[in-house]
């Protein structure tokens, strides 16, 4: 996989939002709506942010959301497996991630767990490096 400068960029975004601290949560089982589709703006309208775009490129295009602890990186992309890679390459970074189809959506678990009640999605988690063994797994 060639990294790019977006995949560059988005993964510090990632990086900092995992830094910024870990947040836990039941996970409450609510009702999961089908998984939005569409652009990143599409996408942002359904939950309710504003975004403050942050790359705008062939393959990927990326914003941030919310605000303080709500704050989240919303991400679009051109195909699956730039998708895939993307997320493949972030998860090392650690974060809690929602997944649609050609959409990722990376925060806070609290938020982005809010958000699937929103946009549906598959929720992945990071690999987390901080030695806290919340709950010993891995990969």
């Amino acid at each position: 996989m060639r990294v790019t400068r977006p995949m560059l960029a988005l993964a510090g975004a990632v990086a900092a939002l995992a830094l910024a601290g870990c947040a836990t949560g039941d996970g409450d089982k609510e009702q999961v709506p089908p998984t939005a589709t569409g652009s990143l703006e599409h996408l942002a309208a359904e939950a309710k942010c504003d975004p403050n775009m942050q790359t705008d490129a062939d393959t990927i295009r990326q914003a941030l959301c919310g605000k303080g602890e709500g704050k989240y990186v919303l991400a679009t992309f051109s195909t699956d497996r730039g998708q895939r890679e993307w997320i493949n390459t972030a998860k090392d970074y650690g974060g809690h991630y929602l997944v649609g189809r050609k959409w990722v959506a990376v925060g806070h678990e609290d938020v982005v767990t809010a958000l699937r009640g929103t946009l549906g999605g598959t929720l992945e988690e990071g690999i987390d490096h901080s030695g806290g063994g919340h709950d010993g797994h891995h990969g």
